[in-house]
Parts: structure tokens; sequence; C-alpha cells
């Protein structure tokens, strides 16, 4: 009889232990929003006018979708929060949009690289004399700083966790990357 017990014991705890190695933790990533806010973000500081076709949004909503969000009982407004705005973020459009007229003669040299980090460098600034090296140099530093917090406040406002922030800054590299107009 013991022996039994034992082995009994021996599968629950086996079972048990089993189950709770598969458990797993999935920490949810706001992909899809962040990549709207990156993109609304990015093409306000670049005055980039966003598409608009036949009277829609640009997220191609028609009147067919309005008449079912209208209708449909258990609408979550909270997925709408794509349209990501504090003080602190207005403040730094404004810089950056400011800034970024200053950067545009630079982009167009071909003396600034848009990293895969979401941050800005200077590149091949052999063809700049000292003092568009300098201004150069201060115009990046400026915009990287401006960057680092407007990533930390994108996450704030999404309550996205700020150990994310680099995948944060990940997705605004690729708005950032499309080709300055």
């Amino acid at each position: 009889m013991k022996k039994k017990q034992k082995l009994c014991w021996s599968v629950t705890i086996a079972v048990t232990l089993t189950l709770f190695a598969c458990v797993t933790i999935n920490i949810y990533f706001p992909a899809e929003k962040v990549e709207s806010v990156a993109e609304d973000i990015v093409n306000d500081i670049r005055g980039n006018a966003l598409p608009k076709k036949d009277g829609q949004s640009r997220n191609n909503h028609g009147t067919i979708y309005n008449i079912s969000f209208v209708f449909s009982p258990a609408s979550a407004w909270a997925d709408d929060v794509t349209n990501v705005s504090n003080p602190t973020i207005r403040s730094l459009k404004e810089k950056m949009k400011e800034r970024f007229q200053a950067l545009a003669p630079y982009y167009q040299k071909g003396a600034l690289n848009e990293m895969d980090n979401g941050y800005l460098s200077a590149v091949d600034a052999g063809g700049l004399s000292l003092k568009e090296k300098r201004d150069l140099n201060g115009l990046v530093d400026a915009e990287n700083g401006d960057r680092k917090t407007l990533y930390a406040e994108v996450a704030k406002a999404l309550k996205i966790d700020p150990s994310q922030t680099g995948r944060i800054a990940g997705i605004f590299a690729k708005e950032w990357k499309k080709p300055v107009r």
C-alpha cells in the first residue's frame, strides 16, 4: 500500500511540476498602436500630409464602418487611443518640427543617417565646413535627446512598460527611415 501511495504522490508532483513549467507569461505589446502613433508623429514633425481618399480616413474606415461602429453594443473606445498627446509630447513635437527645418539641408546633402535604433547619426561630413559640422553635431545631439524623451512619453501615454522603450524606438525607426520629402 505504501508503494502505491508513494507512486501516486510522485506522479501527482511530476504532473503538477509539468503544468507549472508549461505556463508562459505573455507581455502584451501593442505594436499596431505604436506604428500608428509613430506614423502620425513623424508625419506631423516632417509636415507630410496624411493621405485621404474620397472622404475616408487614412484607416480606410468608410460609411459602413461608421454605421456598424455606432450600432455595435460593445464599442471599445480604448482601441482609438492612437492619438497620443500630452503637454510633453506636444512640446517635443514643436521643437522637433523647428529643428527639422534646420536638419533638412543636411538630409539633402546625405550627411545624416537614420539608424535602426530610432536615433539619428551624422555621417560623411566631408563636404561640410567646420561650422556646419559643429552645427550638425549639436542638432543631432538635441534631436536624439528629444527622441529618447518622446519614446518614453509615448510608452507612458500608451501604458507600455518603460523597459519596452527600445521596441518603440525600433518601430519609430521605420517611420524615420521613410524618405524625407
